[in-house]
């Protein structure tokens, strides 16, 4: 599947990556950013160019049959997502279970244009004691740019110009919802 993916990813589709993933067991991957239903997709190919395990966590309603087990399959996590749940403890959870989970997701919580980020990914990291790895989906370069572990600090203002300093410029599927 690894050649496969790179052959599709390079020669078919004619996109570049930039940077290696790092070699690290457990982390957040925050990809930004998220304008289209063809990120997901994207995704799950650029995890086989990278030849990486990488998570995601989906209401658990979706690993029921007859299509459960095609999300698991792919890298999927059930959650309970209801409002009485506490979410980042319960994925924070997920974390100390496995022995190796690295958990991607998008920061702007939609595919539609958002203004500010949610936090739910900083506070997932901080409470699992985990690296953030940023990736960023560049579609005007077709380009994927993967980052250096960034380890949380004391202070969220200056992490998150950090994370936004990273996908400054770079434009979705949809640019007019990037970020």
């Amino acid at each position: 599947m690894h050649k496969l993916a790179k052959f599709i990813y390079f020669r078919i589709l004619k996109w570049k990556l930039i940077g290696s993933f790092p070699e690290v067991e457990k982390c957040v991957v925050i990809v930004v950013p998220h304008t289209s239903w063809v990120d997901f997709f994207l995704g799950l190919l650029v995890r086989r160019v990278l030849n990486e395990e990488i998570n995601f966590i989906a209401k658990k309603s979706l690993f029921k049959p007859p299509f459960g087990w095609y999300v698991k399959w792919v890298g999927g996590a059930p959650i309970d997502r209801s409002k009485s749940n506490n979410t980042v403890g319960a994925i924070a959870a997920i974390f100390k279970e496995r022995e190796k989970f690295r958990l991607a997701l998008s920061p702007e919580g939609t595919r539609k244009k958002v203004t500010e980020w949610k936090t739910g990914f900083y506070y997932i990291a901080k409470e699992a004691a985990v690296p953030i790895v940023m990736i960023a989906f560049d579609y005007e370069n077709k380009q994927i740019k993967v980052s250096e572990l960034q380890f949380l600090s004391v202070n969220i203002k200056e992490d998150f110009k950090t994370y936004e300093t990273f996908f400054k410029g770079i434009k979705g599927k949809v640019p007019e919802y990037s970020f």
